[in-house]
């Protein structure tokens, strides 16, 4: 079982999904304070901020998620499970082939990959709930993120 976090300054889009089908199991955009809270996986990949060299200073918020960020490191490494860092960038290389793509791009090189050819983005509806059920913004980042994970473990 792996948990993907998409950190934020107050709240964080975080998926639950099964390792050897990448299938997600729970996802969610929860305040902080709740992923502390969260039920142990096996492991856990959280997205690191980085520098995109645009010149413009970093304000409150970036510093308020890298402070999450370390908050979280620190939790599932006190209770021994294997926590990774990992960047934007890898995600976008991973998926797309290019550091330039837009969140949109990775988006759908996700739906490509799992649910192929489906509506909605592969959502489905209540009734008839498709791989993607329940995604939204950061959701789809935090998979993604954990998808990269499990895919350079694999190699």
């Amino acid at each position: 079982m792996i948990l993907a976090i998409d950190p934020g300054s107050t709240q964080s889009g975080v998926v639950y999904f099964e390792s050897d089908t990448y299938r997600p199991l729970a996802t969610g955009k929860i305040s902080n304070e709740e992923v502390l809270e969260i039920h142990p996986p096996d492991e856990v990949v959280i997205e690191m901020v980085a520098h995109y060299g645009t010149g413009m200073p970093a304000g409150k918020t970036v510093f308020d998620t890298a402070v999450w960020i370390g908050r979280f490191y620190q939790h599932f490494t006190a209770l021994g499970l294997s926590v990774e860092l990992m960047m934007r960038g890898e995600v976008k290389m991973n998926l797309c082939g290019t550091m330039r793509a837009k969140d949109s791009n990775v988006i759908q090189a996700l739906v490509d990959r799992f649910a192929p050819g489906q509506k909605n983005y592969g959502k489905g509806t209540k009734k008839n709930k498709g791989w993607f059920y329940g995604f939204s913004a950061d959701i789809w980042q935090a998979y993604a993120l954990g998808v990269t994970y499990l895919d350079r473990r694999s190699k």
